[in-house]
């Protein structure tokens, strides 16, 4: 109660600076993304944006994009299985997925599944390095992921049809419609995912992959409506379904079946009016799952989350050198299920950002964030940052932050293992990055430095697993990120390459940790000449270890894909094109006894009208 109070205290103390301004007018026009602050208070930070061309390139899968695309690495159970990212060689839980501003991280085991995410559902998908807990909360402290829908005030009618099919009758299909006037917008898109995943294990005599069956299905509604020239009402809807059988291993068949049931809704309410924004935002999220054993059986496990959010958020630009942004927020989650009983958490934070430019283009930005949760202390968490032009072409970014993670309802309350004496995850990170941009070239280059105390692992205990705060974690490495293109004439080359190298040690153990690759490189090379397009992608994950000890380890593994495009149509929006994925035939696993596809086709139809 003294939380919820204290939260509405300052909606109303927010509210009078709002209406004590009446300065000229702002375009609304220019409002079309709900993650201000990724956009404002970023810029001392790596961060790559994918936009919907290379998303289209790309399987439709969350993971799949950003294995080829980004530094991040992923432990996967088998194709279209459980999907667990590692960034800046952190845990999956300490990886944020933020949709629209909203952090999404489940409430339950405090991670996201990116086999769970269909990308074509999205506008552009934002990789953001370093630590992001001052603006994000809990869970961002390797990075975040951002899923962002964009409306766009201006006069049109588009639509979109994406229809893949490939081996193992995997079906892919995507329909997208854009409406929209200078008062209105309106977007929606309908996806659909299905396979039979039953692909053949390299070198087995035959053996496939069996109760490996899935399909998911999400529906995306974005909308927005400008009330006048001050205002501006925004409206972000997501539903998603999905079931997956779980495929056992290579000496060992399953029966398990897993099915998941999301939703997210928000509004955001933005005021605009000169050197004034402000935003108030309500969001209510859902998740539920059930969990089959057997299901031949009709017993299942089955937990469900709810969660309110409450945002105001008010920025003001002093002057062209100098802005301020205040954010308050109050989140209620209730958990329900079979494991963890019922309970209820309540968090309220304030959080403040400035950003200060001493010349043009050298800018110091500046985070602060305090929470209040009745469980956990909260530590104080900042970030600042520095982002100074040497040159032209040339700028260095200098970051430091401090970030947590709070326990998760199954940490905390698991029937047979939760541990209630838990204490929040810690983290100190530093970055220095280097950035090289010329025509047509960009170059980035950073080292960081990441130390994390009372790291939450689960640990056998006699007859079940428990979760412990192990103690220490050092993480250091470097990130290095190529984008260019070239044009000559009717030929157009366009090359896309990141490489990691990460130590991620634990430091009571003195051992690297678990599914963390020291090496980790992907490229992407893109020919194109009039209507064709040919394309090629590369995928090198190094050895990772599987045990604590680093007594086992597997084997690193390069993967390649190849395809071809045809562009018809009216202003040639169309295309046909045809895929070969894993084109070497790379007989690999990620998890042991899990192998993954080999050699397999697509092909895929885009219809834009």
């Amino acid at each position: 109660m003294t939380a919820k109070k204290l939260f509405l205290y300052w909606i109303l103390l927010l509210c009078q600076v709002v209406c004590a301004q009446n300065d000229s007018i702002v375009s609304l026009k220019e409002v079309v993304v709900s993650d201000f602050q990724m956009q404002q208070f970023s810029n001392s930070l790596s961060v790559q944006k994918l936009k919907d061309s290379i998303i289209a390139q790309n399987q439709s899968s969350l993971t799949s994009l950003l294995q080829y695309n980004s530094v991040l690495y992923f432990k996967q159970y088998g194709l279209g299985m459980v999907s667990a990212p590692s960034f800046r060689g952190t845990t999956a839980q300490q990886t944020a997925v933020i949709w629209n501003g909203i952090n999404i991280n489940s409430q339950l085991n405090g991670q996201t599944d990116f086999n769970t995410i269909t990308t074509r559902d999205f506008e552009n998908v934002t990789v953001r390095a370093g630590g992001g807990s001052a603006i994000y909360g809990t869970s961002a402290i390797g990075g975040s992921i951002h899923l962002n829908n964009e409306l766009v005030f201006t006069k049109q009618f588009n639509n979109a049809l994406s229809l893949n099919y490939g081996s193992f009758n995997t079906i892919d299909l995507n329909s997208k419609t854009v409406l929209s006037t200078e008062k209105y917008a309106l977007n929606i898109s309908v996806s659909r995912n299905s396979s039979d995943n039953d692909y053949e294990y390299l070198g087995t005599n035959g053996k496939k992959n069996e109760n490996g069956q899935f399909y998911n299905t999400s529906l995306n509604v974005s909308a927005g409506y400008r009330l006048n020239k001050y205002h501006l009402v925004k409206f972000y809807s997501q539903f998603f379904d999905s079931q997956r059988h779980f495929s056992g291993t290579i000496a060992s068949s399953s029966k398990s079946k897993y099915q998941d049931f999301n939703t997210r809704n928000l509004v955001d309410w933005i005021y605009l009016k000169n050197k004034l924004r402000s935003s108030l935002k309500f969001a209510f999220l859902t998740e539920q799952y059930r969990y089959f054993e057997n299901y031949q059986v009709a017993g299942f496990e089955s937990s469900r989350a709810e969660t309110f959010i409450g945002k105001y958020d008010v920025s003001y630009k002093i002057n062209p050198k100098w802005e301020t942004n205040l954010l308050l927020d109050y989140s209620e989650t209730k958990g329900v299920g079979s494991n963890i009983g019922t309970n209820v958490r309540g968090t309220v934070s304030a959080s403040a950002f400035m950003k200060y430019y001493f010349m043009k283009q050298l800018g110091i930005e500046s985070s602060l964030r305090q929470e209040s949760t009745a469980a956990f202390q909260s530590p104080l968490l900042y970030a600042l940052g520095i982002n100074a032009p040497l040159t032209t072409h040339y700028r260095i970014k200098l970051n430091h932050s401090r970030n947590f993670r709070i326990p998760t309802f199954n940490d905390l309350y698991w029937t047979v293992g939760g541990n209630q004496n838990l204490k929040s995850e810690q983290s100190i990170q530093t970055e220095l990055g280097q950035e090289l941009s010329f025509k047509g070239c960009r170059i980035v280059a950073t080292i960081y430095h990441n130390s994390i105390r009372d790291l939450i692992q689960w640990k056998p205990n006699n007859d079940a697993w428990t979760p412990e705060n192990i103690g220490k974690v050092k993480s250091y490495g470097a990130e290095f990120l190529l984008e260019a293109t070239k044009e000559f004439g009717t030929h157009r080359v366009n090359v896309t390459s990141t490489y990691a190298y990460t130590v991620s040690t634990n430091e009571d153990l003195n051992t690297q940790l678990t599914y963390v690759p020291f090496h980790k490189y992907n490229a992407n090379l893109v020919y194109s000449r009039r209507r064709i397009s040919l394309n090629y992608q590369y995928l090198f994950n190094g050895a990772v270890y599987t045990l604590n000890d680093n007594h086992t380890r597997l084997e690193g593994y390069k993967v390649s894909n190849v395809g071809v495009s045809c562009s018809f149509g009216k202003n040639q929006l169309s295309s046909f094109g045809l895929q070969s994925l894993n084109c070497w035939n790379e007989r690999y696993q990620s998890v042991p006894g899990r192998p993954l596809p080999g050699r397999n086709f697509q092909a895929n139809l885009i219809l834009k009208f």
